[in-house]
């Protein structure tokens, strides 16, 4: 490194004058001689290197202090450890380049020449086979700052800039630390102190080199890859599945359980389309999918693994499955906290596509269709694949109030399980109230209907006419078009009928076009005899297939997304449904909202005004008596019991028995011993013999009320006799 640069920067400054300053400006030459050749460089990089000509000889003998480096060290940093930083950027590197390990050990030498002792050279090498392009993995390295910057450190020292840090930030601000605690840094080229700006001149200039030496290496490399790639003759790792043979050709596995393994996954996800779903049914049949080892004592081996949501994921977006040779997919940028990460590229955005490059598993028709099945599950409102629940709307019920799809709950009821769509808006973000819930057991009905109605021979009859109207419509006016163009100009009497033949047949297609548009038929594609009456049967056989009991909840759903786009709902007074079909078509309909299940269950009107009517001269117990001997039940289909009236009187707030009795005079227990004089036993024992007239207000007990007396009657006890008579 240092006969390499500092060799080149002599020659160049041999042969290149001081630069000369204009104000603050350094001039330069548009280029330089060296070795007696003329070198083309542009202004700015002839201007780094002018400043690192001089920079460098300044180091060598320009100063007292730079020419004598045991001035630099002193009895405070002899205080300190010496930090000797050992690395090599991979494994390769370290079993092989054993020189240069050698080399940087061999700095503690130079460490115990300037004043320290042995026991105070601490040696981190944790950070063997990791580049210094990133201080984000690389341990040694953050302990080392940590101890310099902590004042730990009066010496730090590597072979060269590049061992510390190929990356520009991290090298500055270990500048900048050892600049505030006064650390000096050795290299081999020498001993530098971060508090000088000459110094710290020439070890930025170096950290920069470092990190352009870096950038060069990996675009030459990059560009013979890419440049590879262009041609399809670029070798990577290929997935499971595949393997190359003698001649270096990619070819599926002869292994053919791997081979099953690997279609089995396409056909499941093909079945029920999501990576989860396929997980799921692995795991359920206790199935493992291959990987093939790519590095350890084992590397190429086969090992089989359960299959996880990721895996199935990156097979399904690896294009190289549908026979591709594809690079590029991917663009791999940093976080900030230095991990990679990738993202995945549109088609467009490719650096090299070559179809039909291999055999492939499945078709790129498919492979494109895996994509955005994948992509439509995980977008933020996602068309969720196809479940075994009921509900027939799943994935593709709008709300029509804000737009959102709509969430599905089941409930079990009356021995069955029922859908109801709910749709939460913005309450779990903001807190606001649910926009509407709706049950969706009636909605369902009435859409397997419409779709019954829709795919009917009749309606595909006359969607196929239609369709041959406007096909003939346009036949004929290519027709009129080419006739009108072949006649003779000259023959004006014959081109004027013509022309007027053509404008007649555009104005009659373009009368078939509006009612073709208006009857939403989405094929515009000639339909010969065979698909005509295969497209008739599928109308016929639809019907049965839809009413088969057997038929999974699974197949409904995805008949139900062929032919319909989504369903928005709004409830109301009624449940407006309104639907858009793929081609484009429209149909709307209302249906009765149904009651909930406390509207279900309340007690019809006409029995809450039978009790209030009876609650005038019965108890609660004889008015459940009179009620289940006129065969009325509840709201939940029960027999009444004195409780149950109970209940509904408080529930609708109906006067009870006490407050009637006591609107119409009657007298309490003690009201009538004030009145008549006498005491409460004198009263009970009337009421026993009969002499007073009762009303009872409950049936249980002794709790009563009296009639008032009867006016001029003559409140002596003695005077009331049996049956109330004197």
């Amino acid at each position: 490194m240092q006969c390499g640069m500092l060799g080149w920067l002599n020659a160049w400054a041999h042969y290149a004058p001081l630069p000369k300053t204009v104000g603050h400006r350094v001039e330069s030459r548009p280029d330089a001689v060296v070795a007696g050749m003329r070198v083309p460089l542009n202004a700015a990089l002839a201007e780094v290197l002018a400043t690192m000509t001089w920079a460098v000889l300044l180091k060598e003998g320009g100063s007292a202090m730079l020419r004598n480096e045991n001035r630099k060290v002193s009895a405070g940093h002899l205080k300190r450890n010496a930090f000797l930083y050992v690395r090599q950027s991979s494994l390769r590197q370290v079993r092989e380049n054993t020189e240069s390990a050698a080399r940087q050990y061999a700095l503690r030498q130079k460490a115990t020449e300037l004043g320290w002792h042995a026991d105070q050279i601490v040696v981190i090498d944790e950070d063997q086979a990791l580049s210094a392009a990133s201080s984000a993995e690389r341990e040694g390295f953050q302990r080392l700052v940590a101890e310099v910057g902590m004042g730990h450190a009066g010496l730090v020292l590597g072979l060269e800039v590049s061992r510390l840090a190929r990356c520009c930030s991290d090298w500055h601000r270990l500048l900048e630390i050892c600049a505030l605690t006064e650390t000096l840094i050795l290299d081999e080229d020498g001993l530098y102190d971060a508090t000088h700006f000459n110094d710290r001149l020439l070890l930025g200039l170096k950290g920069a080199m470092s990190e352009a030496e870096l950038h060069i290496l990996r675009a030459r490399l990059r560009g013979g890859a890419l440049n590879k790639a262009a041609r399809g003759e670029l070798a990577f790792r290929l997935p499971t599945g595949y393997v190359r043979d003698a001649d270096e050709r990619t070819v599926i596995d002869p292994d053919q359980q791997i081979q099953q393994a690997v279609r089995l996954l396409f056909d499941t996800f093909r079945q029920v389309g999501s990576a989860h779903g396929t997980v799921r049914l692995f795991r359920e049949r206790n199935l493992k999918f291959p990987t093939r080892l790519q590095r350890g004592p084992r590397k190429g081996e086969v090992v089989w693994e359960p299959l996880t949501c990721g895996r199935t994921a990156s097979v399904l977006r690896n294009p190289c499955y549908a026979g591709a040779y594809a690079y590029g997919v991917s663009h791999e940028s940093k976080r900030a906290d230095g991990q990679r990460q990738y993202k995945l590229l549109p088609r467009e955005e490719w650096h090299t596509f070559l179809p039909d490059a291999h055999e492939g598993y499945i078709s790129w028709e498919q492979y494109e269709a895996n994509r955005r099945q994948l992509a439509a599950n995980t977008r933020k409102h996602r068309l969720c694949p196809p479940g075994d629940g009921p509900a027939l709307l799943q994935g593709i019920a709008v709300c029509g109030l804000c737009g959102g799809r709509m969430s599905i709950r089941y409930q079990q009821r009356r021995g069955g399980i029922y859908p109801t769509y709910d749709c939460h808006g913005l309450s779990n973000t903001q807190a606001l109230p649910i926009c509407q819930f709706i049950p969706g057991d009636h909605i369902d009905r009435a859409i397997g209907e419409l779709l019954l109605e829709v795919i009917s021979p009749a309606a595909l009859e006359v969607a196929l006419s239609v369709q041959e109207e406007v096909e003939r419509a346009q036949y004929e006016a290519d027709m009129a078009r080419r006739r009108y163009m072949q006649v003779d100009p000259d023959n004006r009497l014959v081109a004027g009928t013509l022309e007027t033949e053509w404008n007649q047949k555009i104005e009659a297609l373009a009368v078939a076009q509006e009612q073709y548009e208006r009857r939403r038929a989405e094929d515009r594609s000639l339909l010969n005899g065979d698909t005509r009456d295969r497209v008739l049967a599928l109308a016929t056989d639809f019907p049965a297939l839809w009413n088969n009991p057997k038929t999974p909840n699974r197949e409904r759903k995805r008949l139900v997304r062929l032919v319909i786009e989504d369903v928005t709902l709004i409830k109301a007074e009624e449940v407006s449904v309104h639907v858009r079909f793929r081609g484009g078509a429209t149909r709307s309909f209302t249906l009765p909202r149904l009651k909930s299940a406390q509207e279900e269950h309340r007690t019809p009107e006409e029995v809450v005004r039978e009790i209030d009517r009876l609650l005038d001269e019965h108890t609660c117990g004889e008015t459940a008596a009179i009620l289940n001997e006129r065969g009325l039940r509840s709201g939940m289909g029960k027999r009444f019991h004195a409780y149950r009236v109970s209940r509904i009187q408080d529930a609708y707030k109906l006067p009870s028995r006490l407050d009637r009795l006591r609107r119409k005079g009657l007298l309490t227990h003690g009201e009538l011993c004030a009145r008549l004089g006498i005491s409460q036993s004198q009263i009970g024992h009337l009421t026993r013999r009969g002499a007073l007239p009762v009303r009872r207000h409950k049936l249980d007990g002794n709790h009563y009320l009296y009639e008032p007396p009867e006016a001029g009657r003559d409140p002596n006890p003695l005077s009331y006799t049996i049956g109330g008579a004197v």
